[in-house]
């Protein structure tokens, strides 16, 4: 559908409009029965249509019972009217309007992906969703309406109510009615089967003969037909399902409109990125790097690329409004922010990985600009939390190469940057404020508290293998970068006492990472490998932070506080552990 705009046609059933409490034709109609037994003072239950064959000698007719009750065309009005118009109470209900259907529907029109709409339904909810948005489609309810309607390709949107509308008493409900079409009406379904693809939901095909052989006398088939039920394919639609071919999808109308309009979206997020924009971005990034008399146009080109992520995900694409949030959701707004710093995650990693010290300011104020948050934010709390999400992988990014590089000295600045990613908290470092934990990922692994972190690790898998081909390498630096943004947060916000305690075996907070769910079953155990040993040399890794000022300006002064804060990071590790019941 995204590949081929307005190339497919709906085909929506009483199923679409029952859940916003619209009642089936057939429903009606013994609701009509109930009504003229009530009139003749007879009881019809407890089956109504059985009642009527006794009284009227023939099958139930639509139009023959609406005329015993209401003589003329206005009472008749008035009375279909109850079953399509919502009360004042069905309205504080939410019933008898638009449903996430038909506004999934709405949508799809109003990118231009559907222009056809053809229902069995009477009622007006697919009207009011589009009208909503501002889009008037050409209604056809009756053959009369063919002859002046514009051509299918030169509007916008056209519904085509087969059965008719209940504000017009011409209704097709009963067998009989049902079992042909105006020869125009049927000439123009034709069309629509020949030069449209077909996405069918909510028709059951059990009692609309017409409709049944429309699609059966089609032979064509320019574009899939996808067949939409909530468990499977009945009797009726078996036949009609294999003559066009149709690819089943077994969602109910609001899953199945709802989460084709979030994909259209994400596709349509997708295809605003230029794959060549990424590369021509950090070669210009690596000329200036490698030139002394480039800084301007360093800082430019970080930059304006910089405010462009800012003014993205601070558009109304990414409001936190909402309802409640699906997991699929969640990932579509993930997968979303991930297209918007695309470009500039090449570039941060890029500059992690080959930046000199004299540059380092240039990533850092990037990546502040891009975490700092201080709109205040109401909204669904699930979108609130994905809002630090750019930041957290731009600084994961830049992270992990610049400690493949082993830029310790970059990294005590990047790790100790603060920054104020909400309205309502003051600055706090990046090793914390943008540490994945918080992330509201489904809790698909034994300890959703961890799943975050997780999820990065794979995101970040490709942009960086560029700077660390091999697979164990990735994941051993990302255990130690996570560890390392630990003990670093731990050492910020610990106060001496705290540190005293630490030493003596008491836990000390901080963010732990996917390492933690490894300890034992990994290649690595980042623990251990980062031990001071009792006497011997000092591990290469823990030489390297202390050497770059991690815990203190002489490496002397460092050994005691690194030892310490390690201790008391490494007691609240294994405590998280055999909380979860890993020992």
């Amino acid at each position: 559908m995204n590949a081929n705009p307005g190339a497919y046609a709906v085909l929506i059933g009483s199923g679409v409009s029952h859940g916003s409490g619209i009642p089936t034709g057939w429903e009606i109609v013994l609701d009509l029965i109930r009504k003229l037994a009530h009139l003749r003072g007879e009881d019809c239950e407890p089956n109504p249509e059985a009642w009527y064959r006794a009284i009227a000698h023939g099958e139930p007719d639509y139009s023959k019972i609406l005329d015993e009750i209401a003589r003329t065309s206005a009472e008749r009005g008035q009375l279909l009217r109850a079953y399509f118009e919502p009360t004042e109470d069905e309205l504080r209900e939410g019933l008898k309007v638009p449903s996430v259907a038909h506004k999934s529907i709405a949508t799809l029109v109003s990118k231009g992906y559907i222009r056809v709409i053809v229902t069995t339904n009477f009622d007006r909810l697919m009207e009011q969703a589009l009208t909503e948005i501002g889009i008037h489609p050409t209604v056809i309810s009756t053959p009369d309406a063919i002859k002046g309607a514009m051509p299918l390709t030169h509007s916008r949107c056209t519904i085509i109510k087969l059965h008719g509308d209940y504000l017009d008493a011409r209704l097709k409900n009963t067998t009989a009615e049902l079992a042909s079409y105006d020869p125009a009406m049927d000439q123009l379904l034709d069309r629509v089967l020949d030069e449209f693809g077909l996405l069918v939901c909510g028709w059951s095909a059990e009692w609309d003969t017409a409709l049944r052989a429309a699609i059966e006398r089609c032979s064509t088939y320019r574009f899939s037909t996808f067949w939409g039920v909530r468990t499977k394919v009945n009797a009726a639609s078996e036949n009609l399902v294999a003559l066009r071919r149709a690819i089943v999808v077994m969602f109910d109308a609001d899953a199945l409109f709802g989460g084709l309009a979030e994909r259209i979206t994400a596709l349509e997020q997708f295809a605003t990125i230029d794959p060549i924009a990424p590369k021509v971005a950090v070669a210009r990034l690596k000329r200036y790097l490698s030139a002394s008399d480039q800084a301007i146009n360093l800082h430019d080109l970080v930059g304006s690329e910089t405010e462009r992520v800012r003014n993205a995900i601070d558009s109304d694409r990414f409001t936190v409004k909402g309802n409640d949030l699906t997991w699929d959701g969640v990932l579509q707004r993930l997968q979303a922010y991930e297209v918007e710093v695309h470009t500039l995650l090449s570039m941060m990693i890029c500059g992690g990985y080959w930046s000199e010290t004299p540059h380092d300011d240039v990533f850092l104020r990037s990546l502040k600009r891009i975490a700092t948050d201080t709109t205040p934010r109401s909204g669904l709390t699930v979108l609130i939390k994905l809002r630090p999400y750019p930041a957290s992988i731009l600084m994961y990014g830049m992270g992990l190469a610049a400690i493949a590089r082993r830029k310790y000295r970059f990294l005590r600045k990047l790790l100790t940057l603060r920054v104020r990613a909400n309205a309502f908290d003051g600055e706090n470092e990046v090793s914390a404020t943008l540490h994945p934990i918080g992330l509201p990922i489904d809790g698909r692994l034994p300890v959703h508290y961890n799943n975050g972190s997780d999820y990065v690790f794979k995101t970040l898998r490709e942009p960086l293998r560029e700077y660390i081909p091999d697979d164990s390498e990735y994941a051993a630096l990302f255990d130690w970068f996570e560890y390392l943004a630990g003990i670093t947060y731990c050492n910020g916000s610990a106060t001496s006492e705290e540190l005293k305690k630490a030493d003596a075996g008491e836990p000390l907070w901080g963010p732990i990472g996917r390492f933690a769910l490894r300890l034992g079953f990994g290649e690595t155990d980042i623990m251990t490998e980062t031990q001071l040993p009792s006497n011997g040399p000092v591990p290469e890794r823990v030489n390297d932070i202390l050497e770059a000022g991690f815990f203190g300006s002489g490496h002397g002064e460092g050994v005691g506080r690194y030892r310490a804060v390690k201790r008391g990071f490494d007691t609240y590790i294994l405590k998280w552990r055999a909380g979860w019941g890993a020992t």
